[in-house]
């Protein structure tokens, strides 16, 4: 037989219950994090024997040397690192986390939808235990990265803060349309933006649907069928129609553009990054320069692509483009660098293992940034460009994330390839147990 419970009653259980609850958790609010040195990445200097004070996932403040330590209280969680290097966690704005590069070609015919949806779950571990604990997944399908950030932010899964943009869209036959497929079989993509009118209903849809950054095609790619990297696919007045649209709903906007002229008419439209610059000329360093745009150059994934393309079932058209492509691009982000450009740190991660993001700093280095400037790129850089003061900077105020490496990565960046601890929010979340 039911027996109701009376309102007061109810409300004075679950008033016990809050109380419970919040006790129990009070422990683990208050996190201090100590280890030999501390990157400070907005000056480049090593900060010797720091303290981090973390309460309620973000940071309180940050101290030098035992005299000046905080007094951490009975219920405060200690993290203890000694002969480690504390730096901001690492940020890749440019991850395609429902991506798997095993699968190239047609091959991924052979699985359902929903494979790629539960591909994200450990591709996003990976990505986390790299010591990436912010990422911006420019391009998915199926709101497959709309779904994996609210799990993981519901802490059902383990992954980084991802940064959502749905759907990319460009053109009717461009390089975010589907393109591999004959008239019979009706593939497209169903946010095709052929006129200004159909980009700013694409924004306003992705929006509705979860995109909180809004990708664009501007160019041709290598990894589409019929289109070359150079090829200008969206015109400027298309463009910027796109981008005054997002702008006005808080966006900021990305634009893969491999061409000079497309990356050009992506900066004047007032695109905030540009994504593979691969292409990028004298005028268009010069433009970048003036207007502030942002390049994500993916300089290391050629080296994974061009030796297990063939294998994983990648056409010999794709590799032919990524070919064509790869020295080029590397010898512009060199260019690019040296006349001030401004630089953040993406991999295409999807196109190469997830997990592996980390190898990419190398590359920057060997094509002209100091290790200092190439982690600048993953860090303070990559905020700014998230405009987000959240993440980026170890500094009162922002999210407890943070990585611990064994060495110095401003002597030799390729410590950063095997990164120890990760802490998200103050959490724990790989090594130092």
């Amino acid at each position: 037989m039911h027996h109701p419970v009376s309102r007061s009653r109810l409300v004075l259980a679950l008033a016990a219950a809050t109380m419970a609850a919040c006790c129990a958790g009070a422990g683990a609010a208050e996190v201090l994090v100590t280890a030999a040195q501390l990157l400070d990445v907005r000056s480049g200097k090593m900060l010797a024997d720091p303290q981090v004070l973390i309460r309620d996932g973000r940071i309180v403040g940050v101290r030098q040397g035992a005299a000046n330590g905080f007094a951490a209280g009975p219920a405060t969680t200690h993290i203890d690192l000694p002969g480690m290097t504390l730096l901001p966690g690492l940020i890749d704005m440019h991850v395609h986390l429902d991506s798997d590069p095993a699968y190239g070609g047609y091959n991924a015919l052979e699985f359902g939808d929903r494979f790629w949806s539960v591909l994200t779950v450990p591709h996003a571990a990976k990505t986390l235990d790299a010591g990436f604990t912010t990422v911006r997944n420019v391009g998915s399908d199926a709101w497959n990265d709309v779904g994996l950030r609210q799990a993981i932010d519901e802490g059902k899964v383990r992954g980084p803060r991802v940064v959502t943009a749905t759907y990319a869209f460009g053109a009717t036959g461009g390089h975010c349309d589907s393109t591999f497929f004959p008239p019979s079989m009706k593939q497209a993509s169903p946010y095709n933006a052929d006129g200004p009118e159909a980009g700013r209903k694409a924004v306003r849809e992705l929006r509705k649907y979860g995109a909180q950054v809004i990708k664009i095609c501007a160019t041709g790619g290598v990894f589409s069928r019929n289109t070359e990297p150079g090829q200008q696919q969206l015109s400027l007045l298309e463009m910027t129609a796109i981008v005054d649209e997002a702008h006005q709903w808080g966006l900021q906007v990305a634009a893969h553009a491999h061409g000079a002229s497309g990356i050009k008419d992506a900066i004047r439209a007032g695109v905030n990054t540009i994504e593979h610059a691969s292409l990028i000329d004298d005028e268009g360093i010069a433009l970048a320069k003036k207007h502030g745009a942002w390049l994500s150059m993916d300089i290391y994934n050629t080296e994974y692509t061009q030796a297990e393309g063939k294998k994983n079932g990648v056409l010999e058209d794709n590799l032919r483009k990524d070919r064509e492509i790869a020295d080029v691009q590397r010898n512009n982000f060199r260019r690019a660098h040296a006349a001030g450009v401004k630089m953040v740190f993406g991999t295409d991660a999807g196109i190469y293992p997830h997990g592996d993001n980390a190898r990419q700093f190398a590359t920057m280095v060997r094509y002209g940034m100091s290790p200092l400037q190439a982690i600048q790129a993953a860090t303070l850089n990559a905020a700014e460009a998230l405009a987000s003061k959240d993440v980026g900077v170890i500094e009162a105020g922002r999210y407890g994330d943070m990585i611990a490496v064994a060495g110095d990565p401003t002597r030799d960046v390729r410590v950063l390839e095997n990164v120890a601890v990760v802490i998200k929010g103050g959490e724990l979340v790989k090594g130092a147990k």
